[in-house]
């Protein structure tokens, strides 16, 4: 039986070239926030966060989450949704998962995570860059992350790029069958949300 591992949902980004939240877009009938959120359960994901900001009004109503993350730090991005659940974790690992990729399965973590070690997490890399949104890290990076935030910096390429040569993360190439995985839904032309949740 594969060890626990919890989860974050990031869904704080403002979506300004969307121009509407994208979480409450749809992927097969699903609000984006469901569809994910069950896509990390698929995973094996025991403990999911939701990562918010205050004032997105239908994550009060979301149901299926162990509790919800607010960004320590105005815009700072990602990073900042990653760290504070990674604080919060209960479990040795989480898996980072963005809103706007609708189309990662569940078979990409699983994958991941047979990878993992021991304060060890994977990132899966294409080229020269790491998908650090689609990504589990162990609870270590914390602290990296943090001495990061604090200087103002909140690239996750360079945060990626210390944790690997630490040995906090490692790499795995993304193939080109995976590559469809990551597609990115912020310019899409995608189904308007539904008034409710």
């Amino acid at each position: 039986m594969a060890p626990a591992f919890s989860a974050v949902l990031l869904a704080a980004g403002r979506s300004t070239r969307m121009g509407r939240d994208k979480a409450l877009l749809e992927a097969d009938g699903t609000p984006l926030w469901r569809h994910q959120r069950e896509t990390l359960a698929q995973a094996g994901a025991d403990e999911i966060f939701l990562s918010v900001r205050p004032e997105q009004p239908w994550a009060a109503k979301a149901e299926g989450f162990s509790g919800v993350v607010h960004d320590a730090i105005l815009d700072g991005g990602p990073v900042v949704g990653v760290t504070a659940a990674l604080e919060r974790a209960t479990n040795p690992w989480v898996a980072a998962l963005a809103i706007d990729l609708p189309k990662m399965t569940p078979a990409w973590f699983r994958g991941l995570f047979w990878e993992c070690a021991s304060g060890v997490g994977v990132v899966g890399r294409r080229g020269e860059y790491f998908e650090p949104l689609a990504a589990i890290y162990p609870r270590e990076v914390r602290f990296l992350a943090w001495e990061a935030i604090a200087r103002g910096e909140y690239s996750f390429q360079r945060l990626l790029a210390a944790a690997t040569a630490g040995g906090l993360m490692r790499v795995r190439e993304i193939t080109v069958a995976e590559a469809p995985w990551f597609e990115n839904w912020n310019e899409r032309n995608l189904v308007p949300p539904r008034p409710e949740v």
